[in-house]
């Protein structure tokens, strides 16, 4: 059975957080200088990453002396994903909303758009005023959220991510 699209870029995403030599390898071809820095900053500091299995509304679980936290793999062909398009991605949403912060993770979405060249990842979290501890309240301080519509419907922008070169470079420095 082939692999769908999705399943495509979690093992990409995988393996790129996992220091993966020919992934990064690959996706540095097209990254200008610094984006490629950071993404070979993970061969001597990557990630455990888990691909996670069920109906938790996370697809990996990156873990490492520093930093843990689940994460949610989007991809789309399209620069905005609206969650109202499909209720169910915002039900796993809150549901990861809920779990995480009650158990003081910060949850990632991790936003990969298809054929473009450079860094095709951005990253985002679920909006919060609550507090988390430790380096996990910086990262959430810095890691952009996706918006919130009137309804109550998340939005990604791919645009206003963060790249997931800057987290990785923003997590190598000493926080």
């Amino acid at each position: 059975m082939a692999a769908t699209a999705g399943d495509v870029y979690e093992r990409e995403l995988k393996y790129l957080l996992s220091g993966d030599q020919k992934a990064i390898t690959k996706m540095v071809k097209t990254c200008s200088d610094d984006e490629s820095k950071s993404y070979i900053m993970m061969l001597d500091d990557p990630f455990l990453v888990i691909r996670a299995a069920g109906s938790l509304g996370v697809d990996l679980v990156a873990l490492r002396w520093d930093f843990s936290f689940p994460i949610e793999v989007k991809s789309s062909a399209e620069e905005t994903m609206h969650f109202s398009r499909n209720p169910r991605l915002t039900e796993q949403a809150a549901k990861m909303k809920e779990t995480c912060f009650r158990s003081n993770l910060l949850p990632i979405y991790a936003f990969r758009l298809k054929s473009v060249r450079g860094d095709p990842w951005r990253i985002f979290t679920i909006p919060t005023e609550e507090k988390l501890r430790g380096r996990n309240e910086l990262l959430r301080r810095k890691i952009p959220q996706m918006e919130i519509t009137s309804n109550g419907n998340y939005i990604m922008r791919w645009a206003d991510g963060m790249k997931l070169c800057d987290l990785i470079s923003y997590m190598s420095v000493d926080i």
